[in-house]
């Protein structure tokens, strides 16, 4: 048997018959149309913030929103990023502003998180 003779899609329309038989069926989408796999990651989120009685407090975009990232190790990486996104076309902005020095805050690499190893009990 052939998927196609017992999956139908009517012109792109749900049909009654598989609306009779479902329950609880929302369509959602982004208000802009840009980016509807990001919306769907913030409408889960909020989702698994509330029992359904109140409007859970979380910002409707984090940091970097619809956006995309790179993330280059080395100024020689960054410059081939910057040639990469003139040739695609594509705007970009360089949040460390050039700056590789990794500022890391005073106690990294300073305080074990692990409690030291007295050897073995005798």
């Amino acid at each position: 048997m052939r998927a196609t003779e017992f999956i139908q899609e009517s012109r792109g329309k749900i049909t009654h018959r598989q609306q009779d038989a479902s329950v609880g069926m929302n369509l959602f989408f982004d208000p802009s149309r840009t980016d509807s796999t990001y919306t769907l990651n913030r409408v889960m989120m909020a989702v698994a913030a509330t029992d359904g009685t109140f409007v859970p407090d979380m910002d409707d975009e984090s940091w970097i929103g619809k956006d995309r990232s790179a993330h280059p190790y080395t100024e020689e990486e960054q410059q081939m990023l910057v040639m990469a996104f003139k040739a695609a076309g594509a705007e970009y902005k360089d949040l460390n502003k050039g700056d590789f020095k990794s500022k890391e805050i005073p106690s990294v690499h300073v305080t074990s998180p692990v409690k030291a190893f007295k050897g073995y009990p005798r």
